[in-house]
């Protein structure tokens, strides 16, 4: 489903943001990208959704190159791909029905489909009853569901998170998760780009590791963030006891000096 092949990105200035970068996601995968801010989870992120293109290697989705898709063809690309952000992006003029049924609009569906879609992506957030209302007037958690549900409403192969539970406390976060846990159920490709160990460890899903825009790893959640250093410790060398007897017997004798 999701293949990079010796990624690399450079950007203008010289800054590295990837480099040769390679992993293979099966379709249905659950998996957490990882590592510190600038590590360059967002650029690998952009590279799926086509905001950027590789420098160097190839991204392939489905088997399929992205460096050779035409610009007029990406959008028709980026309906099966649905993006989550920290900060929600809603729009504060206009209804929660009305921020999930943008994307809609946009890749030109019929008006009789918009509101069976919307509904349904509001119903599995459970937020079919805040239709009508601003999200202004709903809390951070509700928010989020919200940005879910404009990702999940044209029914995507692909969902990808950059930071949702990064405004969340636990409880919101733990929720949440759960919701993108029951889009994976249903075979959609999850890949989540977070710096939340505590939230990875609980998921028990795959996580790819990222540090400086290389790619550390690629394991289970248990391997990559529950494993200690090993410790080694220093190796103790018990003194030597000589007793009286030893030195005795240790004592270099005395050379025989020749007679005369």
């Amino acid at each position: 489903m999701i293949q990079f092949d010796q990624v690399k990105k450079r950007y203008p200035g010289g800054h590295e943001a990837l480099n040769s970068v390679s992993f293979e996601l099966e379709t249905g995968a659950f998996a957490f990208l990882t590592g510190h801010s600038g590590a360059g989870k967002s650029t690998l992120l952009k590279l799926v959704m086509l905001m950027e293109r590789p420098t160097h290697g190839q991204v392939l989705i489905n088997g399929r190159n992205l460096s050779r898709l035409h610009k007029s063809q990406i959008p028709h690309y980026r309906r099966n791909i649905g993006v989550v952000f920290q900060n929600h992006h809603l729009l504060f003029d206009r209804s929660v029905y009305d921020n999930v049924a943008l994307p809609l609009l946009v890749s030109g569906y019929p008006a009789r489909d918009i509101g069976r879609r919307v509904r349904a992506a509001l119903d599995k957030v459970g937020l079919l009853d805040k239709e009508r209302q601003n999200p202004v007037e709903l809390s951070g958690g509700e928010q989020q569901r919200v940005g879910i549900a404009r990702a999940v409403v044209h029914t995507p192969r692909i969902l990808l998170a950059d930071e949702p539970t990064g405004n969340l406390d636990p409880a919101l976060s733990e929720e949440i998760m759960n919701l993108f846990r029951d889009f994976n159920d249903i075979g959609v490709t999850v890949l989540i780009a977070t710096h939340d160990i505590a939230l990875i460890s609980r998921m028990g899903h795959r996580v790819l590791t990222l540090e400086n825009g290389e790619m550390l790893s690629s394991a289970s959640a248990a391997s990559a963030s529950l494993v200690q250093p090993e410790i080694v410790q220093p190796e103790i060398v018990q003194p030597e006891i000589v007793t009286p007897g030893m030195a005795e017997q240790t004592t270099t004798a005395k050379p025989d000096l020749p007679h005369g």
